[in-house]
């Protein structure tokens, strides 16, 4: 077990990325054709194929990755031989023993033994798809980590994991592979879980990231499996340029020079790197907030918001949906709650309680007031029922008391501002005042085709309360000219706005 202030596996990745400047994970896959060139087929050649890669490449991996599964074919030599290659590696880098193993409980510990005790990897890769007792016994140690398959680089890989999984509630599900990444950063307790995206799906890297903004990714298929580098780092790049390892195998092991292979994936990824910081840097400029962008990343990537066709309740014909009961999972819920939360700090907005109009905004209160206690906030909320109980306590209130209250009303969206005018109307009844509003999405846009006002400049009017949001229509567009998978829908999102947007 790690001893008293040892560094995490992913605490030692980021150490190592940093010292070099570096996002390459050197791939260790002695092929048969390759080994054939150097006269033999053996464990001892593939020994020696991957110990010359190791030399030549040493100051510009972050990670080394053997695959196992070239070694296990030579038997116990083989065996033998993979072991002295991760010992032959230097101890200040990582590595990463790819054998993607997944079984159940008491197999997953003896496969765990196996790497970490008598391989003496530092980290491994893992299937997903028993579950976490098939996990479990990777990442016990924080210091031995895990990379867990998500969405493959292999044609065949869409044949499974983009499988639409249902949660239960009946809603619209997502992607399996989607749920597997939720499920790595419920399990990355130890900062030692991470997850497969290939970089072949720039669509599926870009959800994933959304899904788990924290999580280390390993990107593989750069090169001959077609993936394109830029893209890729554009799509899985943490918001603090981190967060991506691109592994690299024939592109380095069958250069004629290593070495300079190796150093010049790492210029192009840097460049890569670079490029991708500042157009985020660019859309932040253009009034479009770090967290705003995450945000929009964020709802992409779990379907609550869609761009598209959509036929909306006020018969107008939209390019995106938003659909917040899509948020219907206890990760979803702690992320939406913390984007809420982080308008609260930012606008400095005085309040004495949260309330939630029922019943969107049930959830999102408790949410809400769970994520400000992250800035030392403890916020009391309460919510109404639809009927009033003649049983128990009675009444339509539930939670804390609103009386001689400020209360802060949470809500999705305010469509035409009925609901909230409603919810105010509790409020008042109750002897309360309402605070302000705090939505996710501003459609801005008007509420008839007679109005000259959103429905949030009419809440705001009729009741002289600031209505903030997440992100706004002008949000979305600053997004979606900022993203190459977006540019598509551009034309429709501008019409639409056009007709019926608001300006303010």
């Amino acid at each position: 077990m790690a001893a008293l202030g040892e560094p995490s596996f992913f605490e030692k990745i980021e150490a190592r990325a940093k010292s070099i400047n570096s996002l390459l994970c050197v791939g260790l896959d002695p092929h048969r054709v390759d080994l054939e060139k150097l006269g033999e087929v053996s464990a001892a050649t593939a020994f020696l194929f991957c110990a010359n890669i190791v030399d030549h490449t040493k100051k510009f991996a972050v990670a080394y990755k053997p695959n196992g599964a070239f070694f296990e074919a030579y038997g116990a030599e083989g065996i033998a031989a993979l072991e002295k290659l991760i010992a032959y590696i230097p101890d200040e880098i990582p590595c990463l023993l790819d054998i993607k193993r997944g079984d159940i409980g008491s197999t997953a510990s003896a496969y765990a033994e196996a790497a970490f005790l008598s391989a003496k990897a530092d980290g491994v890769t893992l299937s997903p798809y028993m579950g976490s007792e098939s996990i479990a016994p990777f990442i016990k140690d924080r210091t031995k980590g895990a990379f867990v398959i998500c969405k493959t680089s292999n044609p065949s890989s869409n044949e499974l994991q983009v499988l639409t999984v249902s949660e239960a509630g009946g809603h619209d599900g997502v992607a399996l592979f989607e749920k597997v990444a939720a499920l790595c950063e419920s399990w990355n307790t130890q900062n030692n879980v991470g997850v497969v995206v290939g970089a072949t799906d720039i669509d599926a890297l870009a959800r994933v990231r959304a899904a788990a903004p924290g999580l280390w990714i390993l990107a593989p298929g750069i090169g001959a499996q077609g993936g394109q580098l830029a893209e890729a780092v554009g799509a899985g790049l943490r918001t603090d340029g981190f967060g991506l390892l691109v592994p690299i195998s024939r592109g380095i092991s069958r250069s004629e020079h290593p070495g300079a292979a190796a150093e010049l994936y790492v210029a192009n990824l840097n460049d890569a790197r670079k490029k991708s910081l500042e157009t985020a840097k660019s859309s932040n400029n253009e009034g479009l907030k770090q967290y705003q962008s995450d945000f929009i990343q964020f709802a992409l990537g779990v379907g609550v918001l869609k761009f598209g066709r959509f036929t909306l309740k006020s018969g107008r014909e939209s390019p995106y949906f938003f659909n917040a009961g899509l948020f219907n999972s206890g990760l979803s819920l702690a992320r939406i709650g913390e984007f809420y939360a982080k308008v609260i700090v930012e606008s400095k907005l005085e309040f004495d309680v949260l309330f939630g109009p029922a019943y969107k905004g049930i959830t999102l209160a408790s949410t809400v007031s769970i994520a400000l206690t992250k800035y030392g906030m403890d916020i009391p909320y309460a919510y109404n029922r639809k009927e009033a109980k003649d049983h128990g306590e009675g009444g339509l209130l539930v939670g804390a008391p609103v009386k001689g209250k400020r209360c802060l009303l949470v809500d999705d969206v305010i469509t035409a501002g009925t609901a909230i005018r409603e919810a105010i109307g509790i409020l008042s009844n109750a002897g309360a005042e309402a605070a302000g509003v705090l939505i996710a999405l501003d459609r801005q846009e008007k509420k008839d085709d007679t109005s000259t006002k959103s429905a949030i400049q009419g809440v705001r009017d009729e009741f002289g309360i600031p209505v903030h949001y997440v992100v706004g229509l002008d949000h979305l567009l600053s997004f979606a000219r900022k993203n190459d998978s977006l540019s598509g829908m551009l034309p429709d999102i501008e019409a639409y706005r056009k007709k019926y947007g608001i300006s303010y």
